[in-house]
Formats: structure tokens, C-alpha cells, sequence
């Protein structure tokens, strides 16, 4: 089993292993103290140049997966190890996750079947006495105080010896715990020992801020699935799918379809500028608003945009919104769009796949007077009409006419099986625009992909 190549650092060569073994001296012949305070002056200003680019690397993560990566990482360049752990579970609540350096994931399940209160980092977790501190085990294997099944998983993986760290902050509390694994019977030196506690402890805190921020971005994501439908109606003749990827920052996407008189059916989808609670709020205002306009005058998509611009001037006067309503009749497969600075719909089937010319407009809230001409049209039997928001575009990482390309592509790539089924539709479209899909630090941009099938 190889382990992974850990980056050097100043002061630092992981690759080198760690002796618990010192040499007797070759003779009792005293330094010069000049010699002396020049070794002892070079090895503090390589350690603290070694602590400052770890923790500027440290620093520069934004997101917790990517910190605790690194904090596995930077331990175990400062200790010497070659693999390691790290285990999240905070004690305030929150995610909580296992990770690993060099060790695979069947690796991690192996070692978590020994007893929890046997392991480093179980007896951390539990709270059992003595465990406030590092936590060294020299010789797992010739240990014969272990559990035995602590020595057999260390011999089916490969590792010797381990070197435990608990992450935690006055404020926070426990964190979670880390834990390094040498090929040999090993301990780090004391030095060692000094520069991770040291770099443990603004690794803790860092930790503590990025919990504490996926925490909000989590009560966010609740607030917008919220503010969203729950649930598509049932209309004869179309068949409904939504696929809505919510930003880390709290975008102000939306989408809505609700069922109107004489079986009609309202399609909408729309973003609002900004991102976070105040997006949000307008978001709903927003969709509220549409709801009742389109019971009232569901018919004149113009007339429901117009007085969701009037809305928009009277609640929002220095926030821009962009929306697409459509009025379906799908017993009759007719359907009447407008927008207001939003992208067309795009209808794809067996025999075409196109966008819908609709008139170029400005969005809500731009002009002191909104209108625009709406635009009528026909699908065919098993075509599917699919409205999505500019984040689907801007996530895609190209200008805007080469992610109109990309999108067209995607739908008129997708297998006939496919067409049948909106849902399916939707996830080959995401799939297609965005094949790297959507990373938690992927911008604060919803993205929604709202498909309609008429049969």
C-alpha cells in the first residue's frame, strides 16, 4: 500500500520517519553559544515560517470540505505521518463526516468496525477520562493492552503506530478529532508535537467559523425550499417535472405552476438580484404576488407581468427581477408566454428542438412602465416545453450564445426514452449543461429546470 506524496513545507519533510530513538554523543565538547543561539534562532524562524504558510493555505478555504482536507494534510506534514483521519461531529450539531488521507473509503470502513471507545478518536468523542489532550500510541501492534481488533485492523491496513488530536474552541466546544497513522512504530518529536498543537488551534477556530456558516447557508436552504412549491398539480393532458438546485448563498431563482379554471395551467419561472435573506424575501413576495394575478387575468400573461413590475416598483424600488409566465391550455396544447428580460422557452421533441421567439424585453423594474408583446404557440403531441432560469446559463461557464448552444444541445441530444419522460428530461439537461455539476462553492445562483410534457 503506497502512501500518498505529502507536500513539503519549510522546516518540515514529512517523508522522513520519525526516530523515538536518540544517540548518545560523541563527546562532551560545549557548542560556542554563538553556534548555539544561531541553530536555536534558525529552527523557531523556520517552524514559524513553516505555521504561517499553513495556515495562510488554511486560510484561503471557504468551505468545510476543502478545510478539513487541509488540515489533514498540513498535520500530517508537521508530524511526519504518511496517512490519517479526521473525524467531524460537533458538538453543537451541525454536518458530521469522516475523511481520509491515504486510505481509501472501504479503508475508513474497515477501521470503523473496531470498538468506538478503542479507537483514538472514539475515546475523544465520548468524552472518556484522560482524553483532553494528544493522544500518542507508539506500537499498536505490540500494544497487548488494545482491544484485538484494534491491532487487526491496524495490520490489515498497514499502520503501526498513531498520533490523535481533538479540534475545539472555548466557544464551540468539541469539533471533532484528527488523527495521524505512521507505516512504523513511531511518535513525533516534541517540537513536532508543539507546531500541530499550535496549528491545531487556528485550524479549530477556522473550522468553528465555516460550521457556523453552513449552518446559515443550511437555514437558508430551508427558508427557499420553503418558499417554493411543495408539490406540481395534476393537469390532463401535461405532465410536470422541476429540478431545483438552491446556491450556498440563498439565490432568489424561483419557479412556480399552478392550476387555473376550465383545466388552464400558469408556468413561471424567474430570478430576483441578489443573494441571501433580503433575496429571498422579494423571491416570495415575487411568487405570491404572480399567484394571484394569474388567478385574476391568467389568460393576458402581459397583464400578470405588468402588474408584477407594479408590484415589484411599490415593494423592491431598487431591486431588478426577471420573470416568464406562461398561460397553457393543454386539453387544446396551446400556449401563451411572455418575459420580461428572461430567457425563452425552449420546445424539443421527436422532430425539432428550438427556442421560442419571444420579443426582446426589459426586466421588471427597469423601465418606469413595463410591456412587452406576448407570443403564442402549439406544441406537438410528446413534445415537452422547458423553461429554466439564467442561472442554468451562467453556471455553464461560457458566454451566454455558447450556453444557449450547449442547452440546445443537451435537449435535443437526449434519447427518445428520455423525451417521455419530463423528469428524466430535466436530469439529462443538468447533466448535459453541467457535467462537472454543481460544487457547494459553485457561485450563488439557483439554478431551475421546469419541464412540461404534453401528451
Amino acid at each position: 500500500m503506497s502512501a500518498p506524496h505529502l507536500p513539503k513545507v519549510a522546516g518540515i519533510d514529512p517523508m522522513v520517519p520519525v526516530s523515538t530513538h536518540t544517540h548518545a554523543p560523541l563527546n562532551d565538547v560545549p557548542l560556542a553559544p554563538g553556534v548555539f543561539l544561531q541553530d536555536r534562532l534558525a529552527g523557531w524562524v523556520s517552524d514559524l515560517t513553516t505555521l504561517h504558510e499553513l495556515t495562510e493555505r488554511l486560510a484561503g478555504t471557504g468551505v468545510l470540505d476543502s478545510a478539513l482536507h487541509e488540515v489533514l494534510s498540513a498535520g500530517a506534514a508537521l508530524v511526519g505521518a504518511g496517512r490519517g483521519l479526521l473525524v467531524l461531529e460537533p458538538a453543537g450539531g451541525g454536518p458530521s463526516r469522516t475523511i481520509g488521507l491515504g486510505l481509501a473509503h472501504a479503508e475508513l470502513g474497515h477501521i470503523e468496525t473496531v470498538p468506538r471507545s478503542a479507537t483514538p478518536h472514539g475515546r475523544f468523542l465520548e468524552g472518556l477520562p484522560d482524553t483532553d489532550g494528544p493522544l500518542a500510541s507508539p506500537d499498536i501492534l505490540g500494544d497487548t493492552g488494545l482491544d484485538p481488533r484494534c491491532r487487526e485492523v491496524a495490520a490489515q491496513l498497514g499502520y503501526a503506530a498513531s498520533y490523535a488530536l481533538p479540534l475545539a474552541t472555548d466557544a464551540a466546544g468539541r469539533l471533532g478529532v484528527a488523527v495521524w497513522l505512521y507505516d512504523e512504530p513511531a511518535e513525533p518529536l516534541e517540537r513536532q508535537c508543539h507546531l500541530v498543537g499550535v496549528y491545531a488551534r487556528y485550524a479549530a477556530e477556522h473550522l468553528a467559523r465555516l460550521l457556523e456558516l453552513e449552518r446559515a447557508r443550511a437555514d437558508v436552504a430551508v427558508i427557499a425550499e420553503e418558499l417554493l412549491p411543495t408539490r406540481l398539480p395534476l393537469v390532463p393532458g401535461v405532465r410536470l417535472a422541476v429540478r431545483h438546485r438552491a446556491a450556498t448563498g440563498g439565490g432568489g431563482n424561483w419557479y412556480d405552476a399552478l392550476p387555473l379554471p376550465d383545466n388552464a395551467l400558469g408556468l413561471a419561472v424567474g430570478s430576483v438580484g441578489g443573494s441571501g435573506p433580503a433575496a429571498l424575501a422579494a423571491m416570495g413576495r415575487l411568487r405570491a404576488g404572480l399567484r394571484a394575478y394569474a388567478v385574476m387575468e391568467g389568460e393576458d400573461p402581459v397583464a400578470v407581468l405588468a402588474d408584477l413590475e407594479l408590484l415589484l416598483r411599490l415593494t423592491e424600488p431598487h431591486r431588478a427581477a426577471t420573470a416568464l409566465y406562461a398561460y397553457c391550455e393543454p386539453v387544446r396544447r396551446t400556449v401563451v408566454v411572455a418575459g420580461a428580460g428572461h430567457a425563452p422557452p425552449l420546445v424539443t421533441g421527436d422532430r425539432r428542438t428550438e427556442f421560442v421567439e419571444t420579443p426582446l424585453s426589459a426586466p421588471l423594474g427597469m423601465l418606469s412602465c413595463w410591456e412587452a408583446p406576448s407570443v403564442e404557440f402549439t406544441p406537438a403531441p410528446g413534445e415537452t416545453v422547458v423553461l429554466y432560469t439564467d442561472g442554468l446559463l451562467r453556471r455553464a461557464g461560457d458566454s451566454m450564445d455558447r450556453a444557449f448552444a450547449r442547452l440546445h444541445s443537451a435537449a435535443a441530444s437526449a434519447p427518445r426514452t428520455v423525451r417521455q419522460d419530463p423528469g428524466a428530461l430535466a436530469d439529462h439537461i443538468l447533466r448535459t449543461v453541467l457535467p462537472e455539476g454543481l460544487g457547494p462553492d459553485d457561485g450563488a445562483e439557483d439554478v431551475v429546470v421546469l419541464a412540461a410534457r404534453f401528451d
